[in-house]
């Protein structure tokens, strides 16, 4: 399965959850990206494409302001694929806190048994 992470920027939130992910889990496909043209540009990381979301069985947002964003670039044709971790940017790339938010709310259990 393709499973796709997606925060502002793709610096520390998605990035974080696509490596934790893919080093923990060699049944599905992760990629990151960030949602904001002015950060993504900033920190020289991954955009999000349409392409991207079309690749994707499963895209995990970060807050409801990624869908906003996901739903005016391409209205609602992606919005049964979105889930929203609920995870605010407080964290650093790593950090332990945003690890075991993100192994709460997304064990691997889950994500391997969605498949």
């Amino acid at each position: 399965m393709n499973i796709l992470f997606l925060c502002t920027a793709n610096i520390q939130r998605s990035k974080t959850a696509e490596e934790l992910f893919s080093a923990a889990d060699k049944t599905n496909v992760y990629r990151s990206a960030g949602l904001s043209t002015k950060y993504v540009r900033k920190a020289r990381s991954t955009m999000c494409t349409e392409e991207m979301l079309q690749w994707a069985n499963v895209v995990y947002v970060f807050e409801q302001l990624h869908i906003e964003r996901i739903r005016e670039y391409t209205g609602d044709v992606y919005l049964h694929k979105i889930t929203n971790l609920e995870i605010e940017d407080n964290y650093k790339y790593f950090q332990r806190e945003l690890i075991l938010l993100l192994l709460e709310r997304l064990p691997l259990r889950v994500v391997t048994a969605s498949m």
